[in-house]
């Protein structure tokens, strides 16, 4: 069987690896993929958004299953062009894949169907949202409706601070259209856990959890990025929060989905507050998540294959969906300057040392194969990952994988489950 992922970063790769290891698959292809991914696949010069280009490669190259790993093919619509054309693929449709696309819809979704998330307002007028917040309570969190490279949260501490960011979003525009209208919620607080799950369209089958760092430097200060490190299970993650989640959130979300028509296939990531009040839900992505992937992933048992057919076949119920009992942290080597300013093109040494490395993966997320060798191509450049029977021992051992690659400007956050290790 033939597989194409499309994508091009660390959950892309992560995804890529977990696939290779099925005995059904006898070729990988990856678009546009990455230099990582090219270890495992061949890598195709085709952009996630080529939609017509990626189907006719499909057809052309007779693709058993296509997984689409990147958020804005499946909002765009990706997955109805790949059904048109009667091609088999994994992930939901474009009227499904709005949970994520649209921050107001997930919210006005959550509203209308009783699933607990923090209270909030929807604005397309700067002038009236500006208004609502000079009676809010602070700290408050303003949201891009549309997406923004996970980086369109912005947590204001006090009136100041959201005021400068409403104009941030709605008027700068700094992250295009996504800021033409945007949610104001209360802010929660509480531990924050990642639950990625597997869905078709009727049942719904939770993944086992994990927590994503944020925050750009250590002791979660600095700017919000598209994830500095991620460490699976969470210990808050318990199993009287997980029986609540699947009461309260997992399938309720699932049946709100098909009531509005929009059967939900494919990966529903779900992240979570654990707050006083029980959990809460932060948000909706309708995909894998990145880091979170590099993490999950690499402790599922099951043939990644036959759980993404199961989910396309409506029979995910018939699946027995198991993880290792053990521990993953990943922690990424970034540019230094991201998210902001950074330099890219720097050659990166060490990547060999993987290759006979059990329980210790390099995801990559932003390379390129040049002359010179591997170099940078991004903000995130690598995720090190490194399973351990416990978390402490996860930490360590990623931690220690971190000192086997070296490229000029390397920068990663030194405490990513540090509180968990210390606890």
């Amino acid at each position: 069987m033939k597989v194409l992922i499309i994508g091009s970063g660390g959950g892309e790769h992560a995804i890529a690896v977990s696939v290779a290891k099925s005995p059904q698959v006898d070729k990988i292809y990856c678009a546009p993929g990455n230099a990582g991914i090219g270890q495992v696949a061949e890598c195709v010069d085709i952009t996630a958004m080529e939609f017509d280009k990626l189907a006719d490669f499909a057809e052309k190259n007779e693709i058993g299953l296509t997984i689409i790993g990147m958020d804005d093919p499946l909002v765009g619509g990706v997955v109805d062009v790949f059904e048109k054309r009667g091609l088999r693929v994994f992930g939901p449709r474009k009227n499904a894949a709005i949970i994520e696309g649209s921050k107001a819809f997930s919210k006005d979704l959550m509203k209308k169907y009783n699933i607990p998330t923090a209270s909030y307002e929807n604005f397309t007028d700067p002038e009236k949202a500006l208004e609502y917040l000079e009676t809010a309570k602070m700290p408050i969190v303003l949201k891009a409706d549309g997406l923004a490279l996970g980086k369109g949260v912005l947590i204001c501490q006090n009136l100041e601070e959201a005021k400068e960011g409403v104009k941030t979003l709605m008027l700068d525009k700094q992250f295009g259209d996504a800021g033409n209208e945007i949610v104001i919620e209360e802010f929660m607080t509480g531990r924050e856990v990642s639950v990625l799950c597997y869905c078709d369209g009727t049942h719904i089958k939770p993944m086992t959890s994990a927590q994503d760092h944020k925050r750009a430097k250590d002791g979660d200060q600095g700017l919000n990025t598209g994830g500095m490190g991620t460490f699976s299970p969470s210990p808050f993650y318990n199993d009287e929060v997980q029986k609540f989640c699947e009461e309260k959130v997992y399938q309720p979300t699932m049946d709100a989905m098909k009531a509005e028509g929009r059967d939900f296939v494919g990966i529903l990531f779900v992240g979570l507050m654990i707050t006083e009040d029980g959990p809460k839900v932060l948000e909706y992505n309708a995909r894998f998540g990145d880091p979170e992937a590099q993490v999950v992933l690499p402790r599922m048992k099951n043939d990644i294959i036959d759980v993404m057919n199961a989910c396309i076949d409506g029979k995910l119920d018939q699946v027995d969906l198991q993880f290792e009992d053990n521990a993953a942290v990943c922690v990424v080597l970034a540019s230094d300057g991201y998210p902001e300013k950074y330099e890219k093109g720097k050659v990166i040494s060490g990547l060999e040392t993987f290759d006979d490395k059990e329980g210790y993966y390099v995801f990559h997320a932003g390379t390129k194969l040049t002359d010179q060798g591997i170099v940078t191509n991004g903000g995130r450049v690598l995720g090190v990952t490194a399973k351990g029977a416990d978390l402490k021992e996860a930490r360590a051992n990623a931690y220690k994988a971190t000192e086997w690659i070296s490229f000029e400007n390397k920068y990663m956050r030194n405490d990513i489950g540090k509180a968990i290790d210390e606890a």
